[in-house]
């Protein structure tokens, strides 16, 4: 027996503003969330991509495709009913951030590390007001309260979707640091991919390159770009 899969029952989408934001429309029918719950959307730029992004779709819908629309329904099945959690999760890569270890050995790679993520920790200090400490090795090093407090005030002051796209710029290359660089403008999407991998790369320049890595690496740096778009098209106009 094959298995069933949704099809496509509309002709056309639309996007319509209302008192709460934007929603979709795919031909009379609201668009809603897999829970059905209403989709509201902040802005007409969001609203014009997650329409775009069905009306690409062919005779079967393919939600893998969809990864603005994805987004949306987890900001109001997810990220919206806990969102303190949320906030609380992300703050704590701030204890154990990806830039805050470094290796101690080869000193290129040492070098590189230093060259390539010190200036985001210079920049958190002074955009941010927080100081993340260095350490070399995996041997935990506690982190300033006054720094981690400081970071997650910068999260919690996000709104629903903002909140939704730091999930991915943040959890993926394992820094608050670099997630809030995209969010404030410090880093583009593809630069903080290319940060978070420092140690990857240096190890496949010298080894080669694993292609099952590269192919998670390449699933990982679509998911950021995709976040930092849902970021961009999220921001009032």
């Amino acid at each position: 027996m094959s298995e069933w899969k949704a099809r496509r029952f509309w002709t056309a989408s639309s996007i319509n503003q209302t008192d709460e934001g934007w929603e979709v429309m795919l031909d009379t029918r609201r668009l809603m969330t897999p829970g059905k719950q209403p989709l509201i959307l902040p802005t007409r730029a969001l609203a014009e991509a997650v329409a775009t992004e069905w009306d690409a779709q062919g005779d079967v819908i393919k939600p893998q495709e969809m990864p603005l629309t994805r987004a949306a329904n987890s900001a109001v099945e997810k990220v919206a009913p806990q969102r303190a959690e949320v906030v609380a999760m992300l703050a704590d890569y701030g204890g154990t951030d990806l830039l805050s270890y470094r290796a101690t050995e080869p000193a290129e790679l040492v070098a590189r590390q230093a060259a390539e993520w010190d200036p985001l920790l210079d920049w958190a200090e002074a955009r941010l007001g927080a100081r993340l400490r260095v350490t070399a090795g995996v041997i935990p090093v506690a982190q300033d309260p006054e720094a981690l407090a400081a970071l997650r005030a910068r999260l919690a002051a996000l709104d629903l979707f903002g909140l939704t796209a730091a999930h991915d710029l943040v959890t993926l290359p394992g820094s608050l640091v670099i997630g809030l660089g995209v969010i404030e403008g410090r880093l583009d999407a593809a630069e903080a991919h290319r940060l978070s991998r420092i140690d990857e790369d240096f190890q496949a320049e010298r080894w080669g390159a694993d292609e099952e890595a590269q192919e998670a690496a390449e699933g990982r740096r679509e998911a950021i770009l995709s976040a930092a778009r849902l970021w961009t098209l999220s921001r009032p106009s």
